[in-house]
């Protein structure tokens, strides 16, 4: 096939990750299809880092055993769903919160982050990212080659969204970009702009991703957002954990949708004869997603990367990624597969 550029969009959604790393897996087999620029929060940047350090160590070959490495490390972690700060106190926290969970469908760790804080063991307290974070290579991750990389993360002070490009991914904007208020202490690093040192968490509350660095003139007007982040969901949570979960995800999904209506708006301008072809970006939207299997796993999966279910969670998103290809790739380079209005609707 005829050589085509398109741009990634990778969600954030803790070990849910590991979904796209499968759809990259399966992206990388397909020599005709080149990734100019990624824009990643959380999962999603590290997902990108280690995809674009890969790429310039080793080409597919690199990025495909660069994401292999991140995600070996990453199901080394243990479980998340108890802040590490809290472990050292409740070493049975993993099996008690399975019975919490079962018994009174509530979160053990929602409850303790109104009452306790990742601040209370001060400079004792450990990053579990971070070991994560010090597998890559840097001078690979903020390389001139390979595809153009932005890390999003959220200004703790004003609630903006911080984009790192270049030399400003280092590892405390990745683990900015991952940090999970409840859980993780703010991670600080100087502004991607001002310079100023400043407080920040998940990019998610801002961009999950944000769509707007990939507008640039001389990148590609198709982009592929890979969600793990479903949309949609059937039923109507009536529980305390199904709630808490359905309004993370509403607050993650915010922000995505604000970017969506942009790219329809540019699109009825540009429709409507309103601005002048090539004046905004006219972008060619695609998307790669298992809403079905999402709605099945629970909340606390985010955060228990083991690597039975980091493994189905590959292999879901190598089936999806086919789907797509099988379906789509001739329309890549020439029409976007998805309305941005339907997905707003």
């Amino acid at each position: 096939m005829k050589p085509v550029r398109v741009n990634l969009a990778l969600q954030g959604g803790g070990a849910h990750g590991a979904f796209t790393w499968g759809v990259l897996d399966r992206l990388l087999d397909e020599t005709w299809l080149e990734v100019a620029a990624i824009s990643g929060t959380s999962a999603g940047a590290l997902n990108g880092a280690a995809f674009k350090a890969g790429m310039v160590a080793g080409g597919r070959d690199g990025a495909r055993e660069a994401l292999a490495a991140l995600w070996a490390t990453v199901g080394t972690v243990g479980d998340m769903r108890l802040s590490a700060w809290m472990q050292p106190v409740l070493p049975f926290a993993a099996a008690m919160t399975d019975v919490w969970e079962a018994t009174f469908n509530t979160s053990p760790q929602g409850i303790a982050a109104q009452l306790f804080s990742p601040y209370a063991l001060g400079a004792a307290w450990k990053n579990p990212l971070a070991p994560v974070v010090a597998g890559f290579d840097f001078s690979q991750v903020c390389a001139e080659a390979g595809p153009r990389l932005f890390v999003n993360a959220t200004n703790v002070r004003d609630g903006k969204i911080g984009v790192f490009s270049g030399q400003k991914i280092t590892p405390e904007a990745l683990l900015a970009s991952s940090c999970l208020p409840t859980a993780f202490q703010a991670v600080e690093v100087p502004h991607p702009v001002t310079g100023r040192t400043e407080a920040w968490w998940d990019g998610g509350y801002s961009g999950n991703p944000a769509l707007f660095p990939l507008y640039e003139k001389d990148l590609p007007a198709d982009l592929i957002l890979v969600a793990i982040n479903p949309l949609y969901r059937e039923a109507v949570p009536d529980t305390p954990l199904e709630i808490q979960n359905r309004i993370n995800e509403i607050s993650f999904n915010a922000p995505l949708l604000r970017d969506l209506r942009a790219i329809a708006f540019v699109k009825r301008l540009l429709a409507k004869g309103m601005i002048a072809p090539g004046s905004m970006k006219d972008v060619a939207l695609h998307l790669i997603a298992d809403d079905p299997l999402m709605n099945a796993l629970t909340a606390s999966s985010k955060l228990l990367p083991n690597p039975a279910s980091l493994a189905r969670l590959r292999a879901a998103g190598r089936v999806a990624a086919d789907a797509f290809l099988s379906k789509h790739a001739n329309d890549l380079g020439k029409k976007g597969t998805v309305d941005p209005v339907a997905l707003l609707d």
